[in-house]
């Protein structure tokens, strides 16, 4: 399985951006999808989660400004992000769990990183 993360970039302070990462392969089922990030110097932390139910987490840090969702269809995780601070800048990684048919008879689990996508927010 592999995710391909876009929409990163340069914004000012109070700007918005929209990440999407988009998974494909051999996939049976995504349980849970979500958003990590790391900024220079500093641990990867979560950003935001959402279940295949639908159920969200997110990091105090960011609740009421980001907005995670998914597109089941589409294998599709979003994070929208509003009211950007300089202390938002870092590169973002989006991240599946799921199940993936292995062969005609298996089906697996699987924990799929992408390759991040870098926010900057500049002041």
């Amino acid at each position: 399985v592999q995710l391909q993360a876009s929409g990163g970039g340069l914004v000012q302070a109070g700007g918005s951006l929209r990440l999407s990462c988009a998974a494909s392969g051999n996939i049976f089922r995504i349980n849970d999808l979500g958003w990590y990030r790391q900024a220079p110097g500093k641990e990867r932390e979560l950003v935001a989660a959402i279940t295949i139910g639908g159920s969200t987490n997110y990091a105090d840090s960011v609740k009421g400004r980001f907005t995670i969702s998914r597109d089941n269809a589409k294998n599709t995780v979003y994070l929208e992000m509003n009211s950007l601070k300089p202390e938002d800048t870092a590169v973002y990684h989006c991240n599946a769990k799921g199940l993936y048919i292995r062969d005609y008879d298996h089906i697996d689990a699987f924990n799929a990183w992408g390759q991040g996508t870098l926010v900057t927010v500049s002041s």
